[in-house]
């Protein structure tokens, strides 16, 4: 299956309709990013032998250099390329399907532990090489620099269940883990902005399907002021992501001068309600379900990508996406429709 041509020239490039859905703008049609794609999919959509058996990569580092990436980009139709930058994670993992590694459990255990937690000099000019070629190559794609801003890599170094309980037993080592990871984010987002990225893209889980993880006067108190110091040096458009229903958060979010919020998963919010109520303040970003991606035929993807743009792209502000990213259980026509929907 390929993508149909488009009946209409583009007026704008990539990046030009990035920018301008984000700054709430309407472009001159809606765009279409991904902040990820698994490799077993993007080999397939690459026309290339699908990964060997057993390989496996970490969500943590940047999977393809910047030709393949653009390449991927032409195939889907997609308006960015996007380069990880991503803080280690101190945790066990183990091997999903396709490859891709899970997060277990976490390594910082106690104070003891502190000594495990040795994140990459963010002022080293070594951590940045490959995001410089990302940039002198990008073209007139947007170049989306992913992430994360403290809190979701603290979480998941300590341990889910661990990080909870240490809240009532030990906050002071919760807030020493949030602090060292804050302190790299803080000094990367200066960095990469000063370096000709397009947009700042954190991706942070805060909330389940539910609500938030944590209760409103707790994120207040820990997560908060720790994101008012990223947003001090985020001097480009910022993205947050977060899986499940951060309804709850959103004007605290808002708060900080964020551009967009995805990926606004549809089994877990009205994303057309979230528009009504603040889409004259920030960007809206997915919505389109995984599960249509991942078990619905080509028609149906289509169909549920065409209503959101029907929805939600007239008064500028939306930008389509999946609801997380293009995982490896997305058969590669299902990928397909959704790349070829903004131009049908």
């Amino acid at each position: 299956m390929e993508l149909k041509e488009s009946q209409m020239a583009d007026s704008m490039t990539s990046r030009e309709r990035v920018l301008a859905a984000l700054r709430l703008a309407r472009p001159d049609r809606v765009p279409y990013l991904e902040i990820g794609v698994d490799p077993a999919l993007a080999e397939q959509l690459l026309g290339r032998p699908a990964p060997a058996a057993g390989s496996a990569f970490s969500i943590e580092a940047q999977p393809r250099g910047v030709e393949d990436e653009k390449a991927l980009a032409r195939a889907l139709n997609k308006d960015n390329i996007a380069y990880v930058l991503r803080a280690p994670v101190f945790a066990d993992r183990v091997a999903g399907k396709d490859g891709r590694l899970f997060y277990a459990d976490g390594q910082i255990r106690s104070r003891a532990d502190l000594d495990k937690l040795v994140l990459p000099d963010p002022h080293s000019d070594d951590l940045y090489r490959g995001l410089a070629e990302f940039i002198a190559a990008k073209e007139d794609f947007a170049l989306t620099l992913i992430t994360r801003a403290g809190f979701f890599p603290a979480l998941l170094s300590m341990g889910m269940e661990r990080f909870f309980l240490s809240l009532y037993d030990d906050r002071p080592l919760v807030e020493e883990v949030l602090d060292r990871y804050t302190d790299w984010s803080v000094a990367v987002a200066e960095r990469v902005c000063s370096m000709g990225i397009d947009v700042f893209i954190s991706t942070d889980d805060l909330a389940w399907k539910q609500g938030s993880m944590l209760s409103l006067d707790l994120f207040r108190e820990l997560v908060m002021p720790r994101f008012s110091h990223v947003a001090e040096k985020v001097t480009k458009p910022w993205v947050m992501h977060s899986d499940g229903n951060i309804v709850p958060l959103i004007p605290d979010l808002l708060s900080l001068g964020i551009n967009a919020l995805h990926a606004l998963e549809p089994e877990t919010l009205d994303i057309r309600e979230v528009k009504r109520r603040w889409g004259n303040r920030v960007c809206l970003i997915g919505n389109v379900s995984l599960v249509t991606l991942g078990r619905g035929t080509p028609a149906q993807v289509e169909a549920e990508a065409s209503a959101l743009i029907r929805d939600l792209g007239p008064s500028g502000g939306y930008i389509l996406s999946s609801s997380n990213s293009l995982t490896s259980y997305v058969p590669v026509e299902n990928a397909l429709a959704l790349a070829r929907t903004p131009r049908a």
